[in-house]
């Protein structure tokens, strides 16, 4: 997935994008809000993490105005533990906040969370065909065999499973798993789906090549 950071706290947002890479997230990182609207005009992205007090102006009134055409789920970050801020961010259009300073766990599973709501989903799991995908414990599971995946795998392949029937081309395979900092090629993309192809294809999943196209994945028959 790929995530939009809007944090002026240097220390804070490196902390955070380091921690969401090692689940294998795409994190890009604007440091005020001028530069959070360039990103969201160059870029689409799964879900933003936008701080409350901002060198520019406040994170608020930025996703009020946004909410017109910003469909992108929100979690504010906020300094302030009153109600009425808390509630003042979620009237705005925020899909959750959460409080500084806070535990990584706490701001992982809160990612996790509002995705999931936005997906119409109340479990980490997505089911393809007979196979089952445990976002959280980066697993597939049929029937008793298991299938453990790596950062990276669990990311492209959540990139496919949130989408089963949709033709994903390698450039957009590119901006869903990297971020602007990240130098990768459309090789390096065939280097990934052709891991990922090899490790699921035993659990009966597939993802098919259309030439000129990209990638769909296969479920395969119950």
């Amino acid at each position: 997935m790929r995530y939009l950071l809007v944090e002026d706290n240097l220390e804070l947002a490196e902390a955070v994008t380091k921690r969401l890479a090692l689940d294998g997230h795409a994190v890009d990182h604007a440091t005020n809000l001028a530069h959070a609207e360039d990103c969201l005009a160059a870029a689409s992205y799964d879900l933003i993490l936008l701080d409350v007090m901002l060198p520019d102006g406040d994170g608020r009134d930025f996703l009020a105005r946004s909410r017109a055409h910003l469909e992108t789920p929100v979690i504010m970050l906020t300094a302030r533990s009153q109600v009425s801020d808390r509630v003042s961010a979620l009237d705005q259009g925020a899909d959750d906040y959460i409080t500084k300073p806070f535990d990584f766990s706490e701001l992982e599973a809160r990612c996790r969370a509002v995705l999931r709501r936005r997906g119409g989903a109340a479990r980490n799991e997505i089911a393809l065909g007979p196979v089952t995908f445990d976002l959280l414990a980066g697993t597939l599971q049929r029937g008793d065999d298991t299938l453990e995946l790596r950062s990276r795998e669990i990311r492209l392949l959540e990139v496919f499973a949130r989408h089963p029937s949709q033709i994903m081309s390698k450039s957009h395979l590119m901006d869903r798993l990297f971020s602007y900092d990240t130098t990768v090629t459309e090789n390096a993309i065939e280097v990934y789906v052709g891991r990922l192809r090899r490790r699921i294809a035993p659990m009966g999943l597939r993802i098919e090549t259309l030439r000129g196209l990209g990638y769909r994945i296969e479920t395969g028959a119950p």
